[in-house]
């Protein structure tokens, strides 16, 4: 390798150990022994620029081994991004822009957050898919607005991860060329050697997936290294796995071993290292060679940037009508749109079940925004999300916007985070809501990223019936409810399903819409602006000031309006409180919660089929919970609805005991 590559090779080495050393915690070994694939990958392949690293058509890099983090920010800042030394001094540290594991939108150059092994492969699958459907809709003879690279750095942990099966799986089927994936095979473990727990032949397993499989040797040779990424970049028709064999700490006096993974190496460690490595510059200092090298990266970053500029002119005087639909798709416009048409909101006013509203909601949407792009995992005949006359994505339709996801429910979460993260789509994926445990850590990276992903999640309680517990949902509405920044939906009716998508539509963070399997009771008391406050009053009662409310959700607030009628037979006024997304209602000011629910009125309950633990905070202490707290059991949801207590008798009943009578 020529002395410029050394030193930007040594240079990444040096400064992860160096951050990981004074925040005293992190992990060097990874840094150490794949600063070789880092530097290659950056300097020799990416179409990337450092003064501006969101250009669109930038190949994307996921660090699928986030724990490695600090390779990321020390390759950044070679590079020249704006990644300064002082990040760098504050690794890990509060507030800083070097957190623990790489997140999007704080740290410039880094296009995805990551942690939990194997979902930044499952990430990449849907940058890549997100790149092969824009092109296949916005790439035209002479014009090429979307023509870049998706990478992926992964380790032996990532590949032990069945969401990397599950994702490699898609990719393979999909025939994602455009898709390189570097495995670092270290072959060491927190508990020791790979063989202890890994012996399978990971290039045999993604060769029967349909992948393009290179070795590239060891992580040293660099000549190697870059003829095998180059070998991945020439196979169109398949994703590539690049395979490449590197020594975990390498330099380092524990070089090789499981403790060199996740802990400083101590000054004399340090020592060691700057002394294996001939290194003589000061803490986190480089040589004049890499200062060189990331003026080089800026230059050539630059000439990437203009090209594409270049482009997008072009075929602006071409295709200006398609030019405009682009950045409409870019900037989101199309789906603020949506969510404002009042079109929208036509929906369904009789009995029905709010799966079957939600269906009807796609295919409004499907029309109304073009770049809304999603599917289910293997049950859209029963959630209603196939939408018909819609084309499916495949190897030879890259322009179908639904997608056959499989029976994959954790794997497609984490593609819908990917398909969000490259911009220019709104993707939604579908299951039934008991598997929503599944998936739900891509749900929670979701959130934690701000991604538009929506989740469509129907069968919504024990009105499953006789498929019995293993498919009846308890505790899994406040288990998403819990999650920050997950906005979670469970409708009543078509006005509050259509808020739901509204609200989806426009927001920057993900939604889930819970839907019911079995009808519910038209009621025709719902409002737009109540729904999309998120609670609101459905029925006042007869007394301005209420002798109780109740609360409830879904498939029983029309329950809740039959004891409301039963209680004003017997002198009692019952107010009626719509709730179908929680998260929404906390957002409103304390003046309209306290009209919603006046906090003088003690005497509240809650009901719900499911478990009842994230009403607390609108129950109080004198109230009460009709509500789960045991699994379903394998009946007619009639009789399970009438064994479980979610009859109008059962409510009222309820009402009574908390006002006293």
């Amino acid at each position: 390798m020529d002395k410029t590559m050394r030193d930007v090779i040594r240079s990444v080495r040096v400064l992860s150990a160096e951050q990981v050393e004074k925040a005293k915690s992190g992990h060097p070994g990874t840094p150490l022994g794949a600063a070789p694939v880092a530097a290659t990958l950056f300097g020799k392949f990416m179409k990337i620029s450092p003064n501006d690293p969101g250009f669109f058509d930038r190949d994307r890099f996921v660090l699928s081994s986030g724990h490695a983090s600090a390779l990321l920010y020390s390759i950044l800042h070679v590079c020249g991004f704006d990644v300064k030394k002082e990040d760098l001094e504050n690794f890990r540290a509060y507030g800083s822009r070097t957190p623990g594991h790489p997140e999007v939108g704080v740290t410039p150059g880094v296009d995805c957050s990551t942690g939990p092994l194997g979902q930044g492969v499952a990430n990449a699958v849907g940058l890549a898919l997100a790149e092969r459907m824009l092109a296949a809709k916005f790439n035209k003879p002479g014009c090429n607005l979307v023509d870049h690279y998706t990478y992926a750095l992964c380790g032996d942990g990532c590949m032990m991860e069945g969401i990397e099966n599950e994702a490699a799986s898609l990719a393979g089927l999909w025939k994602l060329g455009k898709l390189i994936v570097v495995y670092d095979s270290n072959r060491i473990t927190i508990e020791g050697n790979t063989d202890v727990s890994f012996v399978e032949d990971v290039a045999a397993r993604h060769k029967a997936l349909g992948w393009h499989v290179v070795r590239a040797g060891n992580a040293e040779n660099v000549d190697s290294l870059a003829d095998a990424i180059a070998a991945a970049k020439a196979e169109d028709g398949r994703p590539s796995l690049v395979i490449v064999s590197s020594t975990i700490g390498f330099g380092a006096p524990n070089a090789g071993t499981s403790s060199v993974h996740g802990a400083p190496l101590g000054e004399a460690g340090m020592c060691a290292l700057k002394e294996a490595l001939d290194w003589k510059c000061e803490p986190f200092e480089t040589p004049d060679t890499v200062k060189a090298f990331a003026e080089d990266m800026k230059k050539k970053g630059d000439k990437y940037v203009r090209a594409w500029k270049e482009e997008l002119a072009k075929a602006e005087k071409q295709y200006p009508a398609l030019v405009e639909e682009f950045r409409g798709w870019l900037d989101g416009s199309a789906a603020k749109a949506a969510a404002e048409s009042e079109e929208l909101f036509e929906v369904c006013t009789e009995s029905a079940a709010t799966r079957n509203i939600c269906g009807e909601l796609l295919v409004k949407t499907d029309k109304l925004v073009p770049n809304f792009v999603g599917g289910s995992a293997d049950l859209a005949p029963s959630n209603c999300t196939a939408i018909k006359g819609r084309e499916y994505y495949s190897p030879t339709c890259s322009g179908g916007k639904a997608i056959h996801f499989g029976v994959r429910e954790h794997a497609m979460a984490a593609v819908c985070n990917g398909l969000a993260l490259h911009g220019g789509l709104r993707p939604f994926c579908a299951t039934f809501f008991v598997f929503s445990d599944y998936m739900k850590y891509a749900v929670r990276m979701s959130a934690i990223m701000k991604l538009p992903v929506t989740y469509i999640l129907s069968h919504d309680s024990i009105g499953v019936g006789e498929d019995g517990p293993t498919h009846q949902p308890v505790e899994q509405l406040a288990s998403l409810r819990s999650i920050p920044g997950v906005y979670v939906y469970r409708p009543c009716d078509g006005t509050e399903t259509a808020a739901a998508f509204a609200r989806a539509l426009t927001a920057n963070s993900p939604t889930a819409i819970v839907t019911s399997r079995q009808k519910l009771a038209a009621h025709n008391l719902s409002t737009k602006d109540g729904a999309l406050k998120g609670g609101y009053v459905l029925y006042s009662g007869e007394k301005q000031t209420p002798d109780v409310i109740l609360m409830s959700s879904g498939s029983e607030v029309g329950l809740c309006l039959e004891a409301a009628k039963r209680l004003g037979e017997q002198g009692v006024s019952a107010r009626v409180v719509s709730m179908p997304c929680m998260d929404l209602f906390e957002e409103q000011s304390e003046e309209y919660k306290e009209s919603v629910l006046p906090k003088k009125v003690r005497a509240r309950v809650a009901v719900e089929a499911a478990s009842g633990m994230c009403w607390g905070r609108y129950v109080g202490l004198d109230g009460a919970y009709v509500c789960m707290d045991t699994f379903g059991e394998s009946a007619p949801a009639g009789k399970l609805f009438e064994k479980f207590g979610f009859t109008a008798e059962n409510v009222t009943k309820a009402a009574l005991s908390v006002i006293g009578k």
